[in-house]
């Protein structure tokens, strides 16, 4: 296993660098200096992280090309014929409806709250090793609204769903896990980046199979713990930056 953490470990040091970012869905809220408009884009792109990176991308920026690139500025204070620019917006299966609902989150959310932290913090349990309650406990305020749509479900996972969360993980680790290299963002101090799970997107998952990291045969929130927990014992502080090797090795080198 050691020599396993120190591949992993220079792996890490490869892609935890600035040019990790450019061709990356963390790029979006990269461009945004505010807490509440990085908040807002981070969770946007992690939602709509389907596909092809520069897809992702385009279609993330179309979004907030749609909010005048003011995306908390927008949240507050858009007016009902503001939101008709949102109405042939598409992304795969995330349509106008949700956006849309989304929208009416946020605005819900931000005339209450400074940060979206909260959102994920007031159905934790205190001192959880992990964040199936911040999760479960998200879910259930994200569609506390009246009359949310149904088909919305789709877009916002959950572990009581079994759901591995792949999306939410990956938004989790950008706002909490914070280094040197200045890609993920650090901004968020309630959660700790020891509670963080790593995200299992296809390209992590075959990688950690292949390093005999995964050994449950389907992928599902179980499957994102067990790869977490072998990721501990490399470093128990902070197990999530191994994403950045696994989803290198992925998606860079093709590894099996």
């Amino acid at each position: 296993m050691s020599e396993l953490k120190a591949f992993l470990d220079r792996k890490v040091t490869q892609y935890n660098q600035p040019g990790f970012i450019e061709n990356d869905p963390i790029s979006i809220p990269h461009g945004y200096t505010r807490l509440q408009d990085i908040e807002i884009a981070g969770f946007m792109a992690s939602i709509l992280a389907w596909g092809q990176r520069v897809t992702i991308i385009n279609k993330c920026r179309e979004f907030f090309e749609r909010m005048d690139n003011a995306p908390y500025d927008f949240i507050l204070n858009h007016s009902e014929s503001d939101l008709r620019a949102f109405l042939d917006f598409k992304h795969r299966t995330f349509n106008a409806t949700d956006a849309l609902y989304f929208i009416e989150f946020f605005r819900h959310h931000y005339s209450q709250h400074e940060s979206l932290e909260n959102a994920f913090v007031r159905g934790a349990l205190v001192g959880a090793s992990d964040t199936y309650s911040h999760l479960a406990g998200f879910f259930e305020y994200f569609f506390s609204l009246p009359d949310h749509p149904r088909r919305t479900y789709k877009h916002i996972s959950s572990p009581v769903r079994k759901s591995a969360c792949k999306r939410l993980n990956m938004f989790l680790r950008w706002m909490v896990r914070q280094d040197a290299s200045g890609v993920d963002f650090g901004l968020w101090k309630v959660i700790q980046p020891s509670q963080l799970v790593c995200p299992c997107d296809l390209h992590v998952d075959r990688v950690a199979r292949s390093l005999g990291l995964i050994t449950r045969k389907q992928t599902d929130w179980q499957t994102a713990i067990e790869l977490t927990n072998q990721l501990k014992a490399f470093d128990l502080e902070d197990p999530v930056k191994y994403d950045f090797a696994l989803f290198g090795l992925g998606v860079e080198e093709k590894f099996h």
